[in-house]
């Protein structure tokens, strides 16, 4: 089943086009990947399917519903949450506060268990429940966001750059943690993210974006191996 499908999407900014006509499906219990320089539109197409900027052409379904025209609120209780860039913790809240602030849109009777469940995904945040959230490290913070966009059970979690900035040992950790999220709950994961080669290796799929333009699509490995992609986004093909 199709559980996302972006078809012929147009977004501007202004009179800036920032989505050219973006075309992707991401199927029930997938991993697909988003890849592309910095300023290609990858931020943006996650927002718009968020319905802020709102497709000014093409359409959006989630689970077979039209959601381009829905206000962000009512597609976040159809189950899509998102992890954003920059991550967007409340830093003066503690992190048990912050989930909590995750699970707002979830039904009640499940916060104690689900917060068991972001404890064993992130046992540093157990350690930490009663710390200030911006006093926590870059990594630890991208975990917490992780965690709070789980915290509203989501069926789609939409994933903004979560390796930057953060050292490569805490990048291989949260995307093994994507992994096991993926294999063991069967989470559909959209993951828009500059670091291409362990985006890649996660992803069942992806696609590449070029100005606001689908330019490439195809299994994680066949991208991987593509000379054009290893020379634009694997450092040379090293």
């Amino acid at each position: 089943m199709t559980m996302l499908s972006v078809a012929g999407v147009h977004t501007f900014y202004g009179n800036i086009e920032a989505l050219r006509g973006v075309d992707i499906e991401v199927g029930e219990g997938e991993i697909v990947t988003l890849i592309g320089a910095n300023g290609a539109g990858k931020s943006t197409l996650l927002m718009t399917i968020c319905g802020n900027p709102a497709a000014a052409r093409g359409q959006i379904a989630f689970a077979g519903e039209n959601i381009t025209a829905m206000p962000t609120f009512e597609i976040v209780r159809r189950g899509i949450a998102q992890s954003p860039e920059g991550r967007r913790i409340f830093p003066r809240m503690s992190v048990l506060e912050n989930l909590q602030m995750g699970a707002t849109t979830a039904p009640p009777e499940h916060f104690g268990a689900d917060l068991e469940q972001a404890f064993t995904l992130f046992p540093i945040l157990k350690a930490r429940k009663d710390q200030r959230a911006g006093t926590l490290s870059g990594g630890e913070q991208q975990m917490l966001a992780i965690a709070r966009a789980l915290m509203s059970r989501p069926r789609l979690l939409l994933l903004d750059e979560p390796s930057l900035g953060l050292a490569p040992l805490v990048v291989r950790q949260i995307f093994d943690t994507l992994k096991r999220i993926n294999a063991e709950q069967g989470m559909t994961i959209f993951l828009v993210e500059q670091n291409a080669y362990h985006a890649l290796k996660l992803a069942h799929r992806g696609y590449v974006m070029v100005n606001g333009r689908i330019t490439l699509s195809g299994s994680g490995a066949d991208l991987l191996a593509m000379p054009e992609v290893r020379a634009a986004y694997l450092e040379g093909g090293h």
